[in-house]
């Protein structure tokens, strides 16, 4: 990877060529590392300018725009060339966060948060993780807990904040703790969660977390006005967005005539499909919108905490139900499928969960094909190889769940 050096109007040059450890790219604390050395000043990366690979948003060849956050006295500043002047310039959709003043400024509001909630920032911020969906900064606070400034776009994410105390006035025991949010900025402090996140979890964790989410989501499911402002995913309004969604596709994606086809005839039998899921009797609720493992945490000894609230939503329970199973081994994915339906059966005796989440399949996939055009949709071209893909993908797996509509 290289990097694109600047301090404020000032360009440094390029950094680099660098190896590092992580393939990822929006994991860039190790590029942050690489860069601070080689420049001799504390660097902040901005944004990702190119990345050229054949898994997108992993390994490769990387290129990324960093700000010196002190003038770098030992480099010489020039003017960049034609090719360097295009790709740093100003674009539109760019994320408020991917750019030095975004940077600084989201750094400042969450020094003085700190200082407000009387645990002044106690040394320099760590860049964790920076892409076109957002920014994790990990923040040493004074008594030795540490906090975390993520930064989103508000135009397609949720209000991270309000989400957050919407469960927690259910359950406080499954969200963490936020320290301060600003919702039109896309900023949110929120206290460090111990532990590490449940990739692969336990049978256990399974157990532990699954029937408090359904807990708080039975809850919500009684207060729709709390939810007003929310993206509306249930399934009566899915059938008009995918319309929308499927007249734009040939210009957008892959997909064959046979493919688009299929498609069209899968959502002509959307309505009976939504009848027939309205029918096992579960409750439009808030969903989480990602409710993968890798968004719990668990240190082992106190309930799993869930984090990352961006993608929450208004939609049917079983959405979230099917997340994990991509995650998952076939023996784990069973074992949590019993888990949720257990856990609806208790709190809407009479319905059928397991039902739910066989049918709901084809709607789960759907839903993810809109939620990545809406991020195609809003950002900057330099980011869209991290999901130019994935909504093709989406609409595949939905017609792969049809089986017969499924070929092209």
């Amino acid at each position: 990877m290289t990097v694109d050096l600047t301090h404020g109007d000032e360009y440094f040059g390029q950094l680099g060529p660098f190896g590092v450890d992580s393939p990822w790219w929006s994991s860039v604390d190790e590029v942050v590392a690489r860069a601070t050395e080689s420049a001799g000043v504390p660097v902040l990366v901005a944004r990702l300018v190119e990345g050229h690979s054949d898994t997108p948003g992993s390994g490769g060849r990387v290129r990324y725009h960093a700000e010196a956050l002190v003038r770098p006295e030992g480099l010489d500043s020039r003017a960049p060339d034609g090719d360097a002047a295009a790709r740093l310039g100003p674009a539109e959709r760019r994320a408020a966060w991917a750019t030095p003043a975004g940077l600084r400024g989201a750094l400042a509001w969450a020094e003085s948060a700190l200082a407000r909630a009387g645990r002044p920032q106690a040394g320099a911020a760590r860049q964790v993780r920076t892409w076109n969906l957002s920014g994790l900064f990990r923040l040493p606070a004074s008594g030795g807990a540490d906090a975390w400034l993520k930064t989103t776009t508000p135009a397609f994410n949720a209000a991270e904040g309000a989400v957050i105390a919407l469960f927690a006035g259910v359950d406080p025991t499954l969200v963490p703790t936020v320290l301060a949010a600003d919702p039109a900025a896309g900023r949110l402090l929120l206290d460090h969660v111990p532990g590490e996140d449940c990739w692969g979890p336990s049978a256990e964790t399974v157990a532990d977390v699954v029937p408090r989410l359904v807990a708080v989501q039975a809850a919500l499911a009684d207060n729709r006005a709390a939810a007003a402002g929310l993206r509306d995913r249930t399934p009566g309004t899915l059938l008009a967005r995918l319309t929308e969604l499927l007249d734009r596709l040939p210009a957008e994606t892959d997909l064959t005539a046979g493919e688009l086809a299929a498609v069209r005839e899968l959502l002509a039998e959307l309505p009976a499909l939504v009848d027939a899921l309205a029918a096992c009797g579960l409750p439009e609720t808030v969903l989480h919108g990602d409710f993968h493992p890798g968004n719990w945490r668990s240190d082992g000894d106190r309930p799993a905490t869930v984090i990352d609230f961006a993608d929450a939503c208004l939609g049917h329970p079983a959405l979230d139900g099917l997340r994990p199973r991509a995650f998952l081994s076939p023996e784990a994915w069973q074992h949590h499928a019993e888990v949720w339906a257990q856990a609806w059966r208790r709190h809407v005796p009479g319905s059928d969960p397991a039902r739910a989440l066989e049918l709901a399949e084809p709607l789960h996939h759907l839903s993810y094909a809109l939620r990545y055009q809406e991020f195609l949709d809003h950002i900057e071209p330099s980011e869209r190889p991290y999901h130019a893909g994935d909504p093709a993908a989406e609409l595949r797996a939905a017609l792969a769940c049809g089986g017969a509509r499924g070929r092209p």
